[in-house]
């Protein structure tokens, strides 16, 4: 029970809750050990909310996840979990996580119970609801920004890396949809039936839509942000953003690759590597130049 219980809260998935530490980086306060320290006490944190929403996910749509292709394998739907054991373990979570939240930035704790309370909201109403629940699931990571923000004192976080979010959050949360689409083929009804307002070439278009302004926003942020170098080597770093939006899309759209984003990075080495070189530029044009 105690691997079901792990398996439930998904850890693999909190590689989402590394937006929380944008701020971090981009506001230069990696040499500052309270700031790290707040952010990755922050980033655990959040993760441990994120598992809430996971587990109690699980537990409302355990019937539809029992006739789906893979969630049937999650261990509430399958039965390795019982739902009392699956409520306990949400509530013990949230026992935790709360009282923490509030010790390290009450607006982080607010943050956090918006990011709960809006999660629950579309779980319920909202992924039903077309066009508007993609644009949800973007909230999510811009939401993971915001609570970034919450733990430190900010001094030269620019907003573009908001919008720069949106878009790519909005590309991600399309993906996932294409993907969940191709998975399904004619029987969306049965399992999510959002996706009946769908069809692939109406997802491909908004793919392109978001990874086109994803590249132009960033490249914004990238010579206009206040906070940059003034020598304007920031804009180095716009060709690993163009190739990891491409491959993306490359992964989504010729090898039908998808769903989980967390999956994607972690299982595409190309990617993997121009993320790394990404962040590897970063750090180098931010705190050694």
């Amino acid at each position: 029970m105690l691997k079901a219980a792990i398996k439930t809260m998904r850890p693999k998935q909190w590689a989402k809750n590394v937006f929380v530490l944008v701020a971090l980086v981009f506001d230069r306060q990696l040499t500052q050990p309270d700031s790290v320290l707040h952010t990755i006490a922050g980033a655990f944190i959040f993760s441990l909310f994120a598992s809430v929403v996971y587990i109690i996910n699980d537990i409302a749509d355990v019937e539809a996840d029992r006739q789906h292709p893979t969630k049937r394998n999650r261990p509430i739907a399958a039965g390795t979990l019982p739902v009392p054991a699956a409520w306990g373990l949400a509530a013990l979570l949230l026992f935790v996580a709360a009282p923490a939240a509030y010790w390290l930035s009450p607006s982080f704790a607010l943050i956090t119970f918006a990011y709960l309370t809006l999660n629950l909201t579309y779980s319920k109403w909202l992924k039903h609801i077309v066009l508007l629940d993609i644009i949800v699931l973007a909230s999510f990571y811009v939401i993971r920004i915001a609570a970034g923000v919450a733990l430190i004192h900010v001094e030269r976080f620019s907003p573009w890396l908001y919008i720069f979010t949106t878009f790519l959050a909005l590309l991600i949360g399309t993906g996932k949809r294409r993907a969940e689409l191709a998975e399904l083929a004619g029987n969306t009804n049965a399992h999510r039936r959002v996706l009946d307002g769908y069809t692939i070439q109406f997802l491909d278009q908004i793919i392109t839509l978001a990874a086109g302004m994803t590249i132009i926003t960033y490249s914004l942020y990238s010579f206009s942000a206040p906070n940059l170098p003034a020598n304007h080597a920031m804009m180095f770093t716009i060709p690993f953003i163009i190739y990891s939006i491409l491959r993306y899309q490359y992964l989504l759209q010729v090898k039908d690759v998808g769903g989980a984003p967390e999956d994607v990075v972690l299982s595409d080495r190309p990617l993997q590597t121009a993320v790394v070189l990404y962040a590897l530029a970063v750090l180098l044009i931010f705190y050694l130049f």
